[in-house]
């Protein structure tokens, strides 16, 4: 049954962006346009003659010169950052910029969101495993930097939870239709942040677009808020499903842990680096255990950790015990498209479940086409219609069947093939259904290749790969009557193979820094059924009336809070263990093969032979070895800082991500970010250097203090690997043993292709600790 419509009176934030640019300035001092700026501050500096920080910041003494008027601060940051956004003309930046007390300054951004049988295909049983001994998380809290949260949802249920852990410091921001009462045992806390939005729109926060349903409130108009944290973290929900499509019992990886959810991202219009910012820093003062944060910059965004918020605020929360998971992005299958890739965040690329939903494409030439599709309305008649191709006569939009693309006159009533890409998959159905036409194909193209993902459609619509879309378009080239009709299969379990890593997951190397093996892992990201918003239909679509109580969605925004919320078993099982040893264990204990035996596939290339680690990183994890590792490979802020050093960055610069004044040992040519005890490993050969050693450090976590672990090897492309020393010796006095491994390359291949392997350490009582070897060669310039 379909949940009720948002109930009224609601706020209604109606956002006049025609009236400017989406970046929208205002000219109010002396004609000089103003933007937000992030100014990071040393605040050791503070005058003890003020209170707060804040007070400094907004008095005269902190003004950039004496005419200056005081600012205005949009937040200020005091827990994992340490400094304030404001909105001031380019002018005033650069003054401030030159203050003695600025470390530094950088323009606040939009940065994009990354948009039930899950958490047992990642290896969770009941009664048994991870979820019992950790009491299914019930004592740990998960914040959600998202869209915010519908509080109502089954999923959000506090029923026969204990009461909120003690050390929770959070609160319940009230607002319309959000009353302090919407918390509980469960949602333990929801706030919002809109000062950045306000300031980069020029609007009244919260929407993008006229028309667009926002709340001034932690209510989630978007959906993907309510969707990640459910998936996190959702309570027990019988009988759930998306119209029909995935039924049974839905629960987050982490049913009993507690959420917090925190607005940062508004609809249609993302999210602004300033307001991430202030959830980072209120999260962490609220208490909160693992931070999820499916948000991340487009393709090739590669600024320096110093220069990145996300890195910045993530360091913060790590350095005080946080774990924090990111989405690796949806610039898939395109090399060097990872993002969020500081060492020590999560990050998290997306893999298919063994769940589809079938539908198929019958021509009028008896010829089966397969698809996937969530379309649950009324079936198309028993008889084929008309099919037909914009794309044939018309130009590139009319292929794309964007708006006002279409002319009525040719497709009403027949089936239309659209061409994938450039605007929303199921906004294309919308258009065609708007012109009158019966229903839809949606083909991908070269970029897509393979790669399916359910669609929620407002018409009888089916989505096919490259080589079903080229084979259609044949038939309709070639057919004097070209017909067809849709049927839809529903919802099949046991597919295989499985998993597959998604084709819109975003692929290594790491353009930042190649030493560093991003993404660091794969999760369950593709039609993943969680809690939906009652304010939006399932495709989230202005005209879309429907409303549901679950939603089934793709992207590796929905990888992430997997990661979370496996994060938040773990912390329950292991409270001691830091969140670098909670990424280990989920690394070292990740899967390379799928359920078939076979190797883990690519779905943007079905014929390749296997994926590689710049696809899924270590693998896809499972959490029935990850409770156990047997040994892991910690770092903590001494660690990340001699990474920092290692890799070029100024003592300046580092303090701004730690906050901590630093200073480099002089230490030569020796050390590179490839040492960083880091799970995997990457080395990077430059011009004649044909041979590298890096170091490693592995601490026992394993239940006998006293054991033997030797190491295996296995290298591809005339790579040799050498570890010493072979065997690493634990005892209760020595739990930590170092080793090193050294990569020898005889010459570089003329292609200089990246090669791959794995070392493993066992012990021969189960436990296989692996990691994976990623050797790259940089031509000199």
């Amino acid at each position: 049954m379909a949940a009720p419509r948002c109930p009224l009176p609601f706020l209604l934030l109606l956002a006049l962006l025609a009236l400017s640019s989406p970046a929208r300035l205002r000219a109010d001092d002396g004609g000089e346009p103003r933007k937000t700026y992030i100014f990071r501050v040393n605040h050791r500096a503070k005058p003890s003659v003020f209170p707060t920080h804040a007070h400094w910041y907004a008095s005269a003494a902190f003004a950039s010169s004496p005419a200056a008027p005081p600012l205005e601060p949009l937040h200020v940051y005091d827990t994992v950052f340490h400094g304030f956004s404001a909105s001031v003309p380019a002018s005033r930046a650069e003054e401030l910029r030159r203050h003695p007390a600025v470390l530094a300054a950088f323009e606040d951004r939009v940065r994009p969101l990354h948009t039930t049988r899950s958490p047992q295909f990642m290896g969770l049983r009941a009664r048994l495993g991870l979820w019992s001994l950790a009491d299914y998380g019930s004592d740990v809290i998960v914040g959600v930097l998202d869209t915010g949260v519908w509080p109502e949802r089954r999923s959000l249920s506090d029923r026969n939870l204990p009461p909120v852990p003690p050390r929770w410091r959070g609160g319940c921001d009230a607002g319309p239709t959000f009353p302090s009462s919407s918390c509980n045992r469960k949602l333990v806390g929801a706030r919002f942040f809109s000062q950045g939005h306000d300031a980069h729109y020029g609007v009244a926060a919260a929407a993008a677009s006229n028309g667009s349903v926002e709340f001034m409130s932690p209510r989630d108009a978007d959906g993907h808020g309510t969707h990640t944290a459910t998936t996190a973290a959702g309570s027990v929900a019988y009988a759930a499903s998306m119209e029909g499509y995935a039924p049974g019992v839905a629960k987050g990886v982490a049913p009993k842990a507690r959420v917090a959810a925190y607005k940062v991202c508004w609809k249609g219009a993302g999210c602004m680096d300033s307001d991430i910012l202030a959830g980072f820093d209120r999260a962490v003062a609220d208490g909160v255990d693992v931070i999820s944060v499916s948000i991340g910059g487009g393709s090739g965004v590669t600024a320096p950790f110093y220069l990145d918020p996300i890195a910045i605020g993530a360091y913060g929360a790590v350095s005080r015990g946080v774990f924090v998971a990111t989405s690796a992005g949806n610039e898939g299958p395109t090399s060097m498209s990872v993002t969020n890739v500081a060492p020590w965040l999560a990050t998290v690329g997306a893999g298919t479940i063994d769940r589809n939903f079938p539908a198929e494409i019958v021509l009028g030439d008896g010829t089966r086409l397969s698809g996937v599709s969530l379309y649950s309305g009324k079936p198309l008649p028993n008889s084929s219609l008309p099919l037909y191709y914009p794309g044939r006569t018309g130009g590139l939009s009319a292929s794309l069947c964007m708006e006002n693309s279409i002319d009525p006159s040719l497709v009403k009533g027949k089936i239309v093939i659209c061409d994938r890409g450039s605007s929303p998959r199921v906004a294309k159905g919308m258009v065609v259904k708007e012109a009158g036409a019966a229903a839809m194909v949606l083909t991908n193209g070269e970029a897509n290749g393979e790669g399916l993902v359910g669609d929620a459609h407002v018409l009888p619509a089916c989505a096919v790969g490259e080589k079903e879309g080229h084979a259609l378009k044949a038939y309709v080239g070639n057919a004097s009557n070209p017909t067809a009709t849709l049927t839809f299969g529903g919802t099949v379990v046991g597919v295989k193979p499985a998993p597959v890593v998604a084709s819109f997951s975003a692929r290594g190397p790491n353009g930042l820094v190649p030493e560093i093996l991003k993404p660091d892992f794969i999760a369950p990201g593709v039609n993943i059924l969680a809690a939906w918003t009652g304010a939006a239909g399932p495709t989230g679509l202005e005209g879309d009336a429907r409303r549901t109580e679950f939603n089934i969605l793709s992207g590796t925004s929905m990888a992430c809070p997997h990661a979370s919320g496996a994060a938040a078993l773990l912390r329950s099982a292991h409270p001691g263990w830091s969140a670098a040893a909670i990424r280990s264990a989920l690394m070292t204990t990740a899967f390379v093969t799928d359920n078939r035996g076979g190797p883990v596939g690519d779905e943007a290339d079905p014929g390749r032979a296997a994926a590689t680690p710049f696809d899924y990183g270590a693998g896809h994890i499972m959490l029935g070895q990850a409770m156990d590792p047997g040994l892991v490979y910690d770092a903590g802020e001494d660690d990340y800082v001699e990474f920092m050093c290692s890799i070029g960055y100024e003592p300046n610069e580092i303090e701004v991500v730690t906050h901590k004044p630093v200073s480099c040992r002089s230490n030569g040519d020796t050390s590179s970010g490839s040492d960083l005890n880091y799970p995997s490993i990457s080395v990077v050969l430059r011009g004649g250097d044909q041979s590298r050693t890096v170091t490693r450090t592995a601490t026992n976590v394993g239940a006998q203090a006293s054991a033997t672990y030797t190491a295996r090897v296995q290298m591809a492309g005339g790579v040799a690997v050498s570890v010493k020393p072979e065997k690493l010796v634990f005892s209760p006095a020595v739990k930590k043993q170092s080793f090193a491994v050294t990569v020898t390359a005889p010459s570089a291949p003329a292609t200089a292709a990246p090669v791959h392997g794995d070392l493993v350490w066992s012990d021969g009582q189960g436990h296989d600790v692996r990691s994976p070897i990623v050797v790259t060669w940089l031509q000199p310039m």
